[in-house]
């Protein structure tokens, strides 16, 4: 596995000066736990909130972060006293790689947040210095959810936005503390709100209970029907109605969405082209629900991602188009409406699971597939190849090359 090193902004070199020629870096006192296969899962499973830093010693950035990581530390623990509620701890990754492997790790130094042992899907991609990571742990530390004092409030609720509301007799139960979990490792894809005693009385008519309020005002609540003291069914709901089953692919997501270790599934599309997405999202939920988890449901802007199109020799026009990017190449949906034809969408995606779709792009399309308008067993030759499942495409440039440059061009 390649891995990569991150150049320093300014904001590293000159906070390190800073740091040496005053005295700031006092490593002896920083309170780094160093984690291997032995302590990682009893470190981090205790820890409210968890910053790891993945590095490793030959990488300068690498030795150029410490002291500042050492310093973040020093202030979060004057901040912050209670030792499980913060956490600062760094892997070598050259002596632990199977840690570094199971986190995905690519490019040194890494900074993951973990909360209570989970490890978060957005790591911390602020400035490398003292004060923007002492910043982003109080962040951390601030409340998830917020307090309703009075039912009307609900119908105050940002609609465009997905909404979790739980209704609770007191906050010192195990059912508020399940969710106040789960709100804090979801708190970037929903927003959460409670209400508790007498406000929450009337809700609570057959006990505590959250509901789900979709975006959009004409959609109706959703209920959760599990047990609100365990955690992993709670867990599981919530972040079934939070992440939407069809994300967007943004810039500022791509690495991010990346980084989850599984291939894509994108429908390009223009920005007002609502009914393609709906279709596409509708036919998702209908065939691939089972391979959720297996790949990742995406739609991308076609302006702004002209070059991923003409890496698959489209262009704007073309539009809608859907093609899987495995990582290591690209296959496009002859057709968009395809997608409405029943199991299509579906046996596309197990063609990229068996091999399919990557043989036939080395080797041509299988012998066992036959021609249009020929039925199997007909045996008769063909006179040309037949026609792929999906349109072959020469190999290019990898998509961080790309999307780094449709930035640069906006």
């Amino acid at each position: 596995m390649k891995l990569l090193a991150i150049y320093p902004s300014l904001d590293i070199r000159f906070a390190t000066v800073v740091l040496l020629v005053m005295g700031l870096s006092t490593p002896g006192q920083a309170e780094i736990t160093s984690l291997d296969s032995g302590n990682i899962e009893e470190v981090l499973n205790n820890a409210g909130v968890a910053m790891v830093n993945f590095y490793a010693d030959w990488c300068r950035f690498s030795q150029m972060l410490h002291p500042i990581f050492e310093e973040a530390s020093n202030i979060a623990r004057e901040e912050f006293p209670n030792t499980k509620q913060v956490v600062f701890a760094r892997v070598d990754c050259d002596q632990h790689s199977d840690i570094a492997q199971r986190y995905r790790i690519s490019k040194y130094p890494t900074l993951k947040l973990f909360r209570n042992g989970m490890m978060m899907k957005r790591e911390y991609r602020g400035q490398r210095s003292v004060v923007a990571i002492a910043e982003f742990i109080r962040q951390q530390q601030v409340d998830p959810v917020k307090e309703i004092h009075s039912l009307e409030e609900i119908s105050t609720l940002d609609r465009s936005k997905r909404n979790i509301i739980g209704y609770f007799e007191n906050k010192d139960s195990d059912n508020y503390h399940a969710f106040e979990k789960v709100s804090n490792i979801l708190r970037d894809d929903c927003t959460f709100a409670a209400a508790f005693g007498t406000v929450s009385e009337s809700e609570r008519f057959s006990g505590d209970n959250l509901i789900y309020k979709p975006v959009g005002e004409s959609i109706p609540d959703m209920v959760y029907l599990g047990s609100l003291a365990n955690f992993d069914l709670t867990y599981a709901w919530v972040q079934d109605k939070c992440v939407p089953l069809v994300r967007e692919i943004t810039f500022e997501n791509g690495e991010e969405l990346t980084e989850e270790g599984i291939p894509f599934l994108i429908l390009f599309h223009v920005r007002d082209d609502t009914e393609s997405l709906e279709k596409f999202q509708h036919e998702v939920a209908r065939q691939l629900i089972g391979e959720k988890g297996s790949i990742n449901f995406l739609h991308a802007d076609c302006e702004k991602f002209r070059h991923p199109l003409l890496h698959i020799q489209k262009t704007p026009a073309d539009c809608p188009v859907v093609a899987i990017d495995s990582f290591r190449h690209m296959y496009v949906l002859p057709d968009f409406k395809d997608i409405e034809i029943p199991g299509k969408l579906r046996q596309f995606v197990l063609d990229l699971h068996s091999g399919k779709l990557h043989r036939e792009f080395h080797h041509g399309p299988d012998p066992t597939d036959t021609t249009p308008g020929q039925e199997e067993g007909e045996g008769e030759v063909a006179s040309s190849p037949p026609e792929s499942s999906f349109q072959k495409l020469a190999p290019s440039e990898t998509r961080y090359t790309i999307l780094n440059r449709d930035r640069d061009e906006l």
